[in-house]
């Protein structure tokens, strides 16, 4: 059996990781059981989930343990297989973790077809943020024709998606990102209708200015300051869908909310969900998502680094704002 290589949890980190926090290992992989099979790991996702997991606290996704194998989401290669649903050659996507190779029931993956989008989609628009946008936006959001849908982190893996998405259902859609480059590749690649800059000095007047009919769907991935600036422009009726909150995931002490009151005066509708909670949808979401994908409706940028060693360093950046697309690692060339 193959050497493995592996980065595990070292220690658990205070606000921002670091690198120290995570720990190089090498080990043999074991031999295979009845109903398992070897996947070998081409890409591993990066994604904001993964800083409350490295936390030893109650989440919606149990936490790491020290000394484990940090996990993720990949696309990979059957290399052995000791169940009939799987064989050598199949690519495959699952939870395989921060690691070369996994060991692990069949049934923990699901089988991809390489001639509807290349691996790395599979991780982006036909994997989880895809998934989430899909979900997020169209089951709970709701968007109707004419309405404007407000989406931050805009040039992220799931706010791109969800942006789309809002364009191709008839929706006014501005984004919130970081950096002017982001911006312009969220308006002029993208079809976003407007894009604003949060990093700029005048964001709040800037935003206000671009959503002159008020808010009407927030897909909100950001949270912290950004939320605040958005809360006092929703709608009556609005709705607020929270995908994730990553200013928040470092923070130390807890940070001051929205003032409520725009709430209950604009009955406004907020649903945070998981995915994992939707496993029923996605099967439509990637057919829907897929099809869009094919047809050049939807567009996606990939931010791929390589070699496994370098994760931690592209964690870190991603929670950063440094990376520019969906961020991966490649960890060796698809098979």
């Amino acid at each position: 059996m193959p050497k493995n290589q592996m980065i595990l949890l070292k220690r658990r980190p205070t606000g921002m990781p670091c690198d120290e926090d995570f720990e190089r290992s090498e080990q043999t992989t074991p031999e295979l059981s009845e109903g398992e099979a070897l996947v070998k790991t081409l890409y591993l996702s990066l994604d904001p989930y993964m800083r409350g997991i490295m936390d030893q606290k109650e989440s919606y996704i149990p936490s790491v343990n020290l000394g484990e194998v940090m996990r993720g989401h990949v696309v990979g290669v059957v290399v052995q297989s000791r169940a009939a649903t799987l064989d050598p050659g199949d690519h495959v996507h699952g939870m395989g973790g921060w690691q070369a190779y996994s060991v692990g029931p069949a049934s923990t993956w699901r089988k991809i077809d390489t001639m509807l989008a290349p691996l790395p989609a599979w991780l982006g628009p036909l994997g989880l943020p895809g998934w989430t946008a899909h979900v997020g936006l169209m089951d709970l959001g709701s968007p109707k024709p004419g309405e404007t849908v407000v989406v931050s982190s805009a040039a992220g893996a799931v706010g791109t998606v969800a942006g789309q998405l809002a364009r191709i259902a008839g929706c006014r859609v501005v984004g919130i990102a970081g950096g002017s480059d982001k911006c312009r590749y969220v308006v002029d690649e993208l079809g976003f209708h407007a894009c604003v800059d949060y990093k700029a000095p005048d964001f709040d007047r800037a935003l206000a200015a671009a959503v002159p009919s008020g808010i009407d769907i927030n897909f909100e991935n950001v949270g912290g300051s950004v939320l605040d600036t958005i809360w006092p422009l929703m709608n009556r009726h609005s709705r607020l869908v929270v995908s994730g909150l990553i200013a928040q995931y470092n923070q130390t002490a807890p940070c001051p909310g929205p003032d409520l009151t725009v709430l209950l005066r604009n009955r406004i509708n907020i649903r945070g969900f998981i995915i994992s909670e939707h496993l029923a949808q996605i099967p439509n979401a990637v057919q829907q998502v897929g099809r869009l994908l094919r047809d050049g409706q939807i567009k996606t940028r990939e931010d791929i680094v390589d070699g496994l060693d370098k994760a931690p360093a592209a964690f870190i950046g991603m929670l950063n704002g440094r990376n520019f697309g969906k961020l991966m690692v490649r960890l060796a060339e698809g098979q």
